[in-house]
C-alpha cells in the first residue's frame, strides 16, 4: 500500500526544505497514468521520467537537509487536485506531466520546463477526423481540470467548429470513450496520447491526428514563495542537463521501449526542448 502523509491544520514549517528537516520525510505526488512522466508500473509503484527526476531531487534534498535518510511519501494526485494538494501542503513535489501556463503561476510555482507538447487528437484508426475542422457537427472529449480542455474549448469558439466537447475524470475514461465510439476524438498533450496509445490492448486501433494547437511547457509543480526549494529544483536539473544525464533519461523514455509493455514512443526531442537545455527557462505558456 502506498504510504501518504496527511496534512495537519497545526502551523507548518515555513519553507519545504524545514518541513522536510522536520519531518524526516518528502511527500512526492505522482500520477497514475501519464506514461512516460508519472505512472505505475507492473509492480504498481510509480515509475517514469518525471519520477526519476524527482527521486534525483529527493537526493540533493537529503544533502542539503543534512539527512541520511529521508522517508519518500508517494501520493497519487489527478488533474483535478494536483494544484490545491500543492497548495495546502499535502504534496511536495508534483512529478507529472503539467502544463507551465500563467494561470497556474498565479496559485504555485514552476522549475525549469523540461517538455514541450501541443494538443493533438487520438481517434480511432481509419477515422475521418484529420484535424480539429473535421470535428464539426461531431463529439470531441478532453480530461476535465487539463489546459487541453481550455483550449479545445477556446479553439472551437474562436473558429465557430461547432463540435460538441465534453469531460471525462481522467484520460482512460476519455480513452474509453473514443475505443467504444461514443466520441470522435480525445484531445490531449500530443506525448500522452503516444503514450495512451502504446499502453492501449491493440495500439494499431489508434491514430494520433492533426497539427498542435497550442505548444506549451511541462515542469515540476512547487509550492509559490520557496525560492530556496525552487532553486535546489532548479540547480539539480541544471546539473542533469549539463553532465547529459538529463538526455539520457529521455533516450530511455521516449526513445527506447519501455514498461510495463516494452513499446518505444519513439518521441524525438522537440525544437522547443532542444532550446531549453540551453536557455534553462521556467517562462510559462500564455
Amino acid at each position: 500500500m502506498l504510504a501518504s502523509a496527511p496534512f495537519s491544520a497545526v502551523a507548518q514549517p515555513a519553507t519545504t526544505l524545514d518541513k522536510v528537516k522536520a519531518n524526516g520525510a518528502i511527500t512526492v505526488g505522482y500520477r497514475e497514468a501519464s506514461i512516460p512522466f508519472s505512472y505505475l508500473g507492473g509492480d504498481g509503484q510509480p515509475t517514469g521520467f518525471g519520477w526519476e527526476i524527482c527521486g534525483k531531487v529527493v537526493d540533493q534534498v537529503k544533502k542539503t537537509v543534512g539527512l541520511a535518510d529521508v522517508k519518500v511519501l508517494k501520493q497519487s494526485v489527478t488533474s483535478q487536485n494536483r494544484i490545491p494538494l500543492i497548495q495546502n501542503g499535502t504534496i511536495d513535489i508534483e512529478c507529472g506531466s503539467t502544463t507551465n501556463n500563467a494561470d497556474r503561476n498565479k496559485q504555485v510555482d514552476f522549475a525549469i520546463n523540461y517538455f514541450y507538447t501541443g494538443t493533438r487528437f487520438i481517434v480511432k484508426e481509419g477515422s475521418s477526423v484529420k484535424s480539429v475542422d473535421d470535428l464539426k457537427g461531431k463529439k470531441a472529449v478532453s480530461t476535465t481540470g487539463t489546459t487541453n480542455y481550455q483550449v479545445l474549448r477556446k479553439v472551437n469558439a474562436e473558429k465557430n467548429i461547432g463540435f460538441e466537447l465534453i469531460g471525462a475524470k481522467d484520460h482512460g475514461e476519455s480513452l474509453l470513450l473514443v475505443q467504444q465510439d461514443r466520441v470522435d476524438a480525445f484531445g490531449m498533450d500530443d506525448i500522452l496520447l503516444y503514450g495512451l496509445r502504446a499502453s492501449a490492448s491493440n495500439p494499431a486501433d489508434f491514430a494520433i491526428v492533426g497539427d498542435p494547437i497550442q505548444v506549451e511547457p511541462y515542469a515540476i509543480m512547487l509550492r509559490k514563495d520557496d525560492p530556496a526549494f525552487k532553486k535546489l529544483v532548479d540547480d539539480t536539473l541544471a546539473g542533469m542537463i549539463k553532465s547529459g544525464e538529463f538526455q539520457s533519461l529521455y533516450k530511455k523514455w521516449f526513445q527506447s521501449p519501455i514498461p510495463p509493455k516494452g513499446i518505444n514512443l519513439n518521441a524525438p526531442m522537440s525544437k522547443e526542448l532542444q532550446d531549453n537545455l540551453k536557455l534553462l527557462s521556467d517562462k510559462p505558456a500564455q
